[in-house]
């Protein structure tokens, strides 16, 4: 490990030592067990150590570990076994399945972390001139396949940790604007502009183990970004390194210059380039920040007081309404009450039954609300009025402020459920306001047929997780009870009963994950034909010797599995 850079551990998310825990949650096993059959409580065989891997040697050549060496100096050219594996996948249930079982894929021959852009520049330089596989690496957070080199890969294949490239470098107050290295992860970014007043306001699941050049790279979008925008509004201007070249973009508010260069590097993957730093918006850090939470009778009723919200003159931070089954989740999820919570459960449950609400089809609700005391308190009446009118209660902040607490939680309940037999994934997909409740009664409909069809059980449900003006982002998680060997098949069913589904009733193959391999499958569908060849012909005229994260986006394998190296 290299001082100062953050690294995962080999076999799951997050750091060593940290992991899900049902013990001090009494309601999680029972809901498991309704749900899938499993009992979480039995014991669970160990991970296996590292040392019983059979890791796959470098095959790095000599005259190229010497100019890495030169250029970045040894100490930052690592070749050991596990620092290699880390590298070699990112974060996906595909990717966990493989790694448990020993399955390490083409492990990458070499991992280098340049500490300026001028090291970039000739470390990639080099790379292609030796006509080897480049592909850069931030948090190693992609659930999607965006990390890992294509099987069977012949050429040298080199990953680009961007960890040290960690700093807020600027900081134009008029115009609330920073210049940011792209390696630096969520924390530590929002450290450094905490301290001088500021924030950018993004925050993904992932915000503890991804990168500005990741969530860029990527498209991502975070739990706030129906107030301060998607990275593909955040990000201004930036720079990225490609061979022989670096792109430079200036931070602009809006341009008129030709197809968007700054649209095409958003989403790109790594198939253009390596991203150095970006020119972002920031914000002052608001006086008044305040989660609260609410209950709709249906997640119908919940999704209606969403489209009604975004409409309206309460621009909220965030608003976010679950399903009946993950409002059961979140409930489930809860630790132990004391005697006045519990007394003030019961007391909502009674007025919810008064209401003639049916508990078992209530959906929970999250809006989130910044500023001014004055502003947030004009917010939260307008929205109090539309939950009011479409049938939902307030419930008040406790819920929110737990919420908040654990958001970031989430990942580590994919070891969990692993260890105990369980595959856990997550999809998520945008559509008009106009088939947002369809498409959540399809995908549960042919989700639960599929998992009948193989004769095991298995569990989806979903929230509403970034609104717009014409429409939302939906994120499906599913459970499957599997341990078999062939559990990576039952995901294969499952993923693309939901991927499919999107493409059927309005969606696309993805709302802020990314393309990847996952999901490339179905981009003809989401885009056209005539898209597609666009694409292609972008990545062929920028990179024709396929050297940037190849298989990418565009390849013609099934999810997970591309299958011609040098396509683009």
């Amino acid at each position: 490990m290299i001082e100062g850079v953050k690294q995962q551990k080999w076999w799951g998310w997050g750091e060593d030592g940290l992991a899900y825990r049902y013990e001090d949650k009494p309601k999680f096993p029972a809901f498991v067990q309704k749900m899938v059959g499993i009992d979480v409580t039995r014991p669970v065989k160990p991970i296996p150590p590292f040392s019983s891997l059979d890791v796959p040697a470098s095959q790095l050549s000599d005259d190229l570990h010497a100019k890495f060496d030169e250029i970045l100096g040894a100490k930052y050219v690592q070749t050991d076994d596990e620092t290699r594996v880390v590298h070699a996948y990112g974060k996906g249930v595909r990717d966990l399945i493989r790694i448990r079982k020993g399955d390490l894929g083409r492990v990458p021959d070499v991992v280098l972390y340049p500490g300026t852009q001028d090291e970039v520049e000739k470390l990639l330089d080099a790379a292609v001139a030796a006509d080897a596989v480049v592909i850069p690496f931030g948090g190693g957070s992609n659930i999607v396949a965006s990390l890992e080199a294509e099987p069977g890969e012949s050429r040298q294949v080199i990953s680009v940790n961007m960890g040290r490239l960690s700093k807020v470098l600027e900081i134009d107050e008029t115009s609330g604007l920073a210049h940011i290295q792209a390696g630096v992860f969520g924390p530590d970014m929002e450290d450094q502009l905490n301290a001088r007043g500021w924030t950018m306001g993004h925050h993904p699941d992932s915000f503890v183990w991804s990168t500005l050049g990741g969530w860029i790279a990527t498209r991502s979008s975070g739990m706030q970004s129906d107030k301060y925008g998607d990275i593909s509004d955040i990000c201004r201007g930036l720079t990225m390194v490609m061979p022989g070249q670096v792109l430079s973009l200036r931070p602009l508010p809006s341009s008129s210059s030709g197809p968007s260069v700054r649209e095409m590097v958003l989403g790109s993957e790594g198939r253009l380039g390596i991203i150095t730093s970006a020119w972002v918006n920031v914000h002052r850090i608001p006086e008044v920040r305040e989660l609260q939470a609410y209950f709709f009778p249906t997640y119908e009723d919940g999704l209606k007081a969403c489209e009604q919200i975004v409409a309206s003159d309460a621009a909220v931070m965030m608003a976010r309404v679950s399903d009946p089954i993950e409002t059961q989740y979140i409930m489930a999820n809860g630790k132990k009450s004391g005697r006045v919570s519990s007394l003030a459960n019961k007391a909502i449950q009674r007025i919810m039954l008064q209401k003639g609400w049916d508990l078992e089809n209530i959906a929970m609700s999250f809006i989130g609300f910044e500023g001014s005391a004055n502003h947030v308190r004009y917010e939260k009446g307008l929205v109090g009025k539309i939950v009011k009118e479409n049938g939902g209660l307030g419930v008040g902040k406790g819920p929110g402020t737990l919420y908040d607490q654990k958001k970031y939680d989430t990942p580590y309940i994919r070891d969990f459920m692993l260890d105990r037999g369980l595959i856990c994934d997550v999809s998520e997909t945008t559509t008009p306001w106009a088939h947002a409740a369809e498409i959540h009664s399809v995908i549960i409909e042919r989700f639960q047929q599929a998992m009948d069809d193989l004769g095991v059980r298995g569990v989806v449900f979903c929230h509403l997780s970034h609104s717009y003006h014409s429409g939302a982002c939906q994120y499906f998680t599913f459970a499957i009870a599997d341990d078999s060997d062939h559990q990576e098949e039952t995901y294969d069913v499952a993923k693309r009963v939901i991927q499919q589904g999107f493409m059927d009733f309005h969606g696309t193959v993805s709302h802020h994950h990314g393309v990847g391999e996952e999901h490339s499958p179905w981009l003809e569908q989401d885009i056209s034909p005539a898209g597609v060849f666009i694409q292609r012909k972008l990545f062929e005229g920028v990179d024709p010797g396929s050297n940037l994260n190849p298989g990418k986006i565009i390849h013609d394998g099934r999810p997970g599995i591309s299958s011609n190296s040098k396509d683009a």
